[in-house]
């Protein structure tokens, strides 16, 4: 099984993604920051094209429109389902920068039936 945060669970997140059906205009680019990390802070991003994740990779993105960062035990709480992305969020939990049009664009895609079931199958296969 992956280990949460590696490229091997982003690899395999992606793989899991390819089914998703596509959403046009649903694209964006979006930096992950988990601050707090066992091995200290983590880095990745994800390209979003019509929906479907193009790219899943650990790093530095330099022109993402979109940068959230949470802290390791609430992105935890947030990947194994106990705890909302939205509620985090309003919670000031997870904060956000860039563009916001963006990321409400985004919403309609992570509520979808489609996408909860991904994180299900993703949560399956995830190491913490």
């Amino acid at each position: 099984m992956p280990k949460y945060l590696s490229q091997e669970w982003l690899d395999e997140a992606r793989a899991l993604a390819q089914d998703q059906p596509e959403r046009p205009g649903a694209s964006a680019t979006m930096q992950f920051v988990v601050t707090g990390a066992p091995e200290g802070d983590v880095k990745y991003y994800w390209v979003l094209e019509n929906g479907v994740l193009a790219e899943a990779t650990r790093g530095e993105l330099p022109d993402a429109e979109v940068t959230m960062t949470t802290g390791y035990a609430d992105s935890v709480a947030i990947q194994q389902g106990e705890l909302d992305a939205n509620a985090a969020f309003m919670q000031g939990k997870t904060k956000v920068t860039g563009n916001m049009g963006k990321l409400m664009q985004l919403m309609p895609l992570t509520m979808s039936p489609e996408y909860r079931a991904l994180q299900d199958k993703v949560r399956a296969v995830t190491e913490y």
